[in-house]
């Protein structure tokens, strides 16, 4: 009689991340002859059989160490000056001299943080993104004393349970170390190579039926380490904030927002991002190592965009929550997109319920603007082609909030602090500049109307798909748009004209701005990073095929200030020839955050 079978077992990737789950996928045969690949437990047997799981973390007799700079590659030298300077020890390893001397540019940056972290009483200062230095030591200690102190292990769902050795032949010493299907290596994997056993159980006997199935990984890498960003005050005020007992970075009265384009998968393809290794872009290294970054930020309000719809309900939504954050979400429209709706991309919302509460939330979809735009100014010959151009699925997503905090200097302490939270994605292709136009100055004449009914300050964020100076980042910024400007002559449909209603009322500024205007220890190293001709930073985007910035937060200037913002990076944090995504940044953007305080609107 046939009994439950495995006809074949694979992992995702082969190469396995500190941090990063491990599932292993299962092709099984059921007595019946079908096939599956739904999970048999012990308290769910098939025909009285189930799976059994197992890991096992390989240990050899021999130290080991991995590069830093190519996880996959064993160190042959260390930096001695990262040992002096207290850098964890996992970034001082390099495969060879000329890895070594080609990451110099970036490793430095490890030696000037690592000195001016230390403050003048010989403490270090906290940074506000010292996620990343927990990835603990590179060098391998496989004595097996060590590794087999610890009283119990845990890992997947599996209750706590005594290590144990569990072979030991040829130098190598095979440790048990998980007993569900799925494992998370932890630091003390990295430099060893982990087997994944399966076996089909007899429920009554407990015993194995038939051999095992096993298969082996490559050896467990550190998650990459990119250096921390900072926060830089920028309001003049010589503070940095305080920490609050959960590390978070605030001073009374202000709040942190965070913009960021995280990558849709759906995008992240190995033809685009060719030069990405195939693990660092695989969604569940990308999706822990985002995570990890955001999270890290601290931020109170978090704009994310390019966020699929299933990642939101499956991971974001519920990994955020642990954290604090209150979730909100809007997807696409899907009257172009053609693929799984559950992969569709959207712009999410987050914020600490600590920090704020929600008041009310505004659906923006510019199809339909689209669709009430060609009924009263296209004539009915020319609808049909006018919604193929203007329909692109695009969404904002607006959220009114309300300040748990206190509100130091505000024209009413009594008053209740609201603050209006615009999110959108602005994805449509380059050539149709009229459309990008039509859809910014839509947002923005929605945005007009909330704030003329509430007199409420405001933040608009997100990818614009627009660089410094073009016509769209010029009506955000300026609050019009140059009538000569040359992306007003593409407008086939008239949508545009008169050019003199392409204006809005907000009082907007870019949030990054005061970089490129400040002076001051900080501010001049921030300032080289600026485009001093739009008072924008170089670059928020950066791939192989381009380079610049397309992401904004913008703030009403006449009720909220700037206090801080979140450093840039540069070339000395990106490693040479290394384009955006890497196993460092998960996205192709980088993440914008901005301190705010409310002030006062002045009186007329």
């Amino acid at each position: 009689m046939l009994s439950l079978s495995v006809l074949r077992v694979h992992l995702p990737s082969d190469i396995p991340i500190v941090g990063c789950e491990l599932t292993p996928y299962l092709l099984l045969r059921r007595p019946d002859k079908t096939v599956t690949t739904d999970d048999v437990p012990e308290s769910a047997p098939l025909d009285g059989h189930f799976l059994r799981y197992k890991w096992y973390r390989i240990q050899s007799d021999r130290k080991v160490a991995v590069c830093s700079v190519h996880p996959t590659e064993q160190a042959t030298l260390q930096c001695l000056d990262c040992v002096k300077a207290k850098i964890p020890v996992a970034k001082s390893y390099h495969c060879s001299p000329k890895c070594f001397s080609d990451a110099w540019q970036h490793h430095r940056v490890l030696h000037d943080h690592a000195a001016s972290a230390v403050n003048e009483n010989g403490n270090e200062e906290e940074e506000i993104f010292g996620r990343f230095n927990s990835t603990g030591s590179g060098v391998i200690n496989s004595s097996l004393s060590g590794s087999a102190s610890s009283a119990s292990l845990t890992n997947g769902s599996t209750p706590l349970y005594p290590a144990a050795v569990t072979q030991r032949s040829g130098g190598e010493t095979w440790f048990e170390v998980g007993r569900s299907k799925t494992y998370t290596p932890s630091v003390d994997d990295i430099g060893h190579v982990l087997k994944f056993e399966c076996v089909v159980v007899d429920a009554e006997t407990k015993q194995p039926v038939g051999h095992p199935n096993t298969i082996l990984t490559s050896r467990v890498i550190p998650a990459p380490s990119p250096v921390p960003r900072r926060l830089i005050p920028v309001s003049g005020v010589d503070m940095m904030g305080q920490l609050d007992s959960d590390g978070r970075m605030s001073s009374s009265g202000t709040f942190t927002v965070l913009s960021y384009n995280i990558l849709s998968d759906s995008f992240a393809s190995s033809e685009l991002y060719s030069y990405c290794p195939s693990w660092a872009l695989s969604w569940p290294y990308r999706r822990q190592n985002l995570l990890r970054e955001i999270v890290g930020y601290r931020a109170d309000i978090v704009c994310l965009q390019e966020v699929q719809n299933d990642h939101f309900e499956e991971f974001f939504a519920p990994e955020m929550d642990k954290h604090g954050y209150q979730a909100l979400y809007k997807r696409k429209t899907n009257e172009v997109y053609g693929g799984n709706i559950h992969t569709i991309d959207g712009c999410a919302t987050f914020f600490r319920r600590e920090r704020f509460s929600h008041v009310k939330k505004y659906e923006v979809e510019f199809n339909k603007a689209a669709q009430s735009l060609t009924e009263v100014a296209v004539q009915s010959s020319q609808k049909k082609a006018a919604l193929n151009r203007l329909v692109k699925d695009n969404v904002a997503l607006i959220v009114v909030l309300e300040a748990k905090f206190s509100n130091q200097g505000a024209d009413n302490p009594g008053k209740r602090q609201l603050l209006c939270v615009a999110n959108t994605h602005v994805n449509v292709p380059p050539e149709l500049k009229d459309v990008k136009i039509w859809q910014v100055h839509t947002l923005l004449k929605g945005l007009e109307k909330i704030a003329a009914s509430a007199d409420i300050p405001m933040l608009v964020c997100g990818d614009f798909n627009s660089v410094p100076g073009s016509a769209p980042h010029s009506l955000l910024a300026m609050g019009k748009v140059d009538p000569l400007h040359p992306e007003l002559l593409v407008d086939p449909l008239a949508i545009l004209r008169p050019h003199s209603k392409l204006t809005h009322q907000l009082p907007l500024v870019s949030a990054y701005s005061p970089f490129a205007r400040g002076v001051g220890l900080g501010l001049e190293h921030q300032r080289r990073k600026m485009d001093m001709t739009t008072n924008e930073p170089l670059f928020t985007n950066c791939t192989r095929d381009f380079i610049g910035t397309l992401d904004y937060i913008f703030y009403t200037a006449d009720s909220l200030a700037v206090e801080s913002l979140l450093e840039l990076l540069d070339e000395d944090s990106l490693r040479k020839d290394t384009a955006l995504p890497s196993p460092e940044w998960s996205s192709d953007h980088i993440a914008l955050l901005a301190e705010f305080r409310f002030q006062p609107r002045p009186r007329c």
